[in-house]
């Protein structure tokens, strides 16, 4: 009898909505904070920079969102997405544990990024809005963005942090391809970026300081809107589309699962894949979720929460999260995707709950599981996913060590076509590990009280 190493959904099947978590959640995530007058933020004060259709959905108490027939139809073009059972990794391990993997790296931009990168485009297209621009750590999100726009007319102008500008060469061709403008962070052609570069033009950057030159560009341009990939919860209502259809998937054969684990930067492919299995862990069901993140940027394992800002320029609302600190400039890892300082808002709330666990490795461990899974199971992952690689490994070992049969599920969140040389400095032996101080971060956090929460202009 063969083996089922693939389920798959047909194209009928693809969920027609998104699963709103906080319809469900007992304590409601605290709603973002104007940072000089300390009271919730308006719709209005939202909508300088984001469309109403996206502000709407920020807010939103209701448990399902339709998706818009023209996002439905061009997300035909890649969903839905396969999971997979890595039975040849199993044999590797010789675990009792199951492991499967949701692969969204079959997406045009190789990442989970465009299941809100197409939303996005599209309420802002909506609404008359000509130009968007972001920020992008390793390149996932900039590519999406840059894919998503030329179905909506939209011209695309993309902030990429500096060490991985130089890294990843080919993402930012991506961009090019799909016709958007990739610059690196801190660049010159911002206020708050160009006092950063005049200091050090050699600045690795950060996601907070590219955050800020993009939200800069925006507020000054009625025709311009800024988009984030991550974090905000309109952003994780859209990729709750993985977990809806893991969900779906699992149900066709019978399968409960007992882990579910996901890298985690800002929160969103996390966010994805476990949200939608909540209502099943608040109604008894024993489901680990748990969050996986460089020892580099250990934002829930090490920070602190509290509210913070997104960015560094102090140019967006504060928020409830987990963070390291606004001005906290991770090493240069290769898994830039997750060198954020803070987490999205309801992820956050859920680790202080003690919903969803996490977990910090080093850079070297990351890739020596990324190479394994290669050569098991086929697939090269982007460094990023290779986080949540590990996990499902340590998992496994886990629940080999206690004698249980554990089914694991793990979102491979992308392909690491585009990271190949981050695997040559490994292969080198030039890679590095790094683990950031705990005096560094505790420096940085009695910071941030002390610093005058304005908005600048």
């Amino acid at each position: 009898m063969h083996k089922i190493n693939r389920i798959n959904l047909e194209g009928h099947e693809m969920p027609t909505h998104w699963y709103n978590i906080v319809a469900d959640m007992p304590n409601k995530p605290l709603p973002p904070l104007h940072p000089v007058t300390k009271k919730p933020v308006s719709p209005e004060d939202l909508a300088a920079i984001f469309p109403m259709g996206l502000i709407m959905q920020e807010a939103s108490t209701e448990r399902w969102i339709e998706i818009p027939e023209e996002v439905y139809d061009i997300y035909r073009i890649w969903r839905p997405t396969p999971l997979y059972r890595a039975y040849n990794l199993e044999k590797f391990l010789d675990t009792p544990a199951k492991i499967y993997y949701k692969y969204e790296g079959v997406s045009p931009a190789g990442s989970h990024k465009p299941n809100t990168a197409v939303p996005q485009a599209y309420y802002n297209a909506k609404q008359g809005i000509k130009y968007l621009t972001t920020e992008t750590g390793a390149g996932q999100w900039g590519s999406s963005l840059a894919f998503a726009c030329q179905y909506f007319d939209i011209t695309c102008k993309v902030f990429m942090v500096r060490c991985s500008y130089d890294m990843k060469p080919y993402r930012r061709l991506m961009m090019q391809t799909w016709g958007a403008e990739c610059i690196p962070s801190p660049s010159p052609y911002t206020r708050y970026g160009k006092e950063i570069y005049d200091q050090d033009n050699n600045h690795p950057g950060s996601l907070g300081i590219a955050i800020s030159e993009a939200v800069e560009i925006a507020a000054e341009r009625d025709d311009t809107n800024y988009t984030l990939g991550s974090v905000l919860n309109h952003v994780l209502l859209h990729q709750t589309i993985i977990g809806e259809e893991v969900k779906l998937q699992l149900n066709k054969e019978g399968i409960e699962p007992d882990v579910l684990i996901a890298c985690c930067g800002g929160g969103s492919n996390l966010g994805g894949l476990i949200l939608p299995f909540l209502p099943d862990k608040m109604d008894g069901k024993n489901i680990k979720m748990l969050a996986v993140e460089p020892s580099a940027c250990p934002t829930l394992t090490k920070g602190e929460y509290t509210w913070d800002f997104g960015d560094g320029a102090h140019y967006t609302p504060l928020v409830k999260m987990y963070t390291l600190g606004n001005q906290f400039v991770p090493a240069p890892v290769h898994a830039g995707g997750l060198r954020y300082h803070g987490d999205s808002p309801i992820i956050s709330q859920l680790h202080k709950e003690g919903i969803v666990d996490a977990v910090a490795y080093q850079q070297r461990e990351v890739f020596d599981a990324a190479v394994l899974f290669a050569r098991t199971e086929g697939i090269i992952p982007a460094p990023e996913s290779a986080h949540a690689i590990k996990g499902a490994i340590d998992e496994a070992k886990r629940a080999d060590e206690e004698g249980k049969e554990k089914t694991i599920i793990f979102c491979l969140s992308g392909h690491g076509h585009f990271d190949l040389a981050s695997y040559q400095i490994y292969f080198e032996g030039k890679m590095e590990d790094y683990e950031m101080p705990d005096e560094i971060i505790k420096k940085n956090l009695a910071e941030l009280p002390k610093r005058e929460l304005v908005m600048h202009k």
